[in-house]
């Protein structure tokens, strides 16, 4: 009897401490598993290298394309003294670098709402956004949903300016000539109508 007790007793004693070896195990996981989180959440900040890229691009365009404009205006008076066919062609490219500048500042506010948008989905709210009621409607993202939406629109603005800048420049030789570019309007303008329908 005294040895079926001893024996009782070491069994109960090694279940206690396969227990225990298996409840600091448990515990070991688990703080690998808090600190293996925190680096995967902490890996987030890798955002902060587009979002900063983004943000420098879309102000080197800015610039790039104001400097045009400001080009644009110096020239101006060229076309107010010239007379007959060269006016006529000084407006034409006039025309077209003008688009070309909206061109420019459609991908440069492109790169900003990205940077922007990235930075509210990866990082933090913007608070000054969020306060603002004017910029709020067009800057704040809640989410990818929403950054692909804000972004589809400026690009589909891009590529309208992009076909009306070409057109611009374009010259028909034949009917066939005038049916594509008819058609190239009509694709244009099933692209703004379907644009404006997803808003709804």
């Amino acid at each position: 009897i005294f040895c079926i007790r001893i024996g009782v007793l070491f069994k109960i004693n090694n279940d206690i401490l396969k227990l225990c070896v298996v409840h600091g195990e448990l515990k070991k996981m688990g703080i690998v598993e808090k600190y293996f989180e925190k680096l995967l959440w902490g890996s987030r900040l890798m955002v902060l290298a587009a979002v900063i890229s983004s943000m420098l691009l879309s102000l080197l365009l800015f610039v790039i394309t104001a400097v045009d404009v400001a080009g644009l205006l110096a020239h101006a008076p060229d076309y107010f003294s010239a007379s007959g066919e060269d006016r006529r062609l000084l407006k034409i490219e006039m025309v077209a670098h003008t688009v070309g500048a909206i061109d420019g500042f459609l991908l440069a506010t492109i790169l900003l709402i990205f940077s922007l948008g990235l930075y509210e989905l990866f990082i933090s709210d913007i608070d000054e956004a969020k306060e603002s009621g004017q910029s709020s409607k067009v800057l704040v993202i809640n989410s990818l949903d929403d950054l692909k939406a804000k972004l589809a629109k400026v690009i589909l603005m891009i590529l309208v300016v992009t076909f009306f800048e070409v057109s611009l420049s374009m010259s028909f030789t034949g009917a066939l000539d005038l049916l594509y570019f008819s058609l190239g309007i009509l694709m244009v303008s099933l692209a703004l109508y379907f644009g404006s329908k997803a808003k709804h």
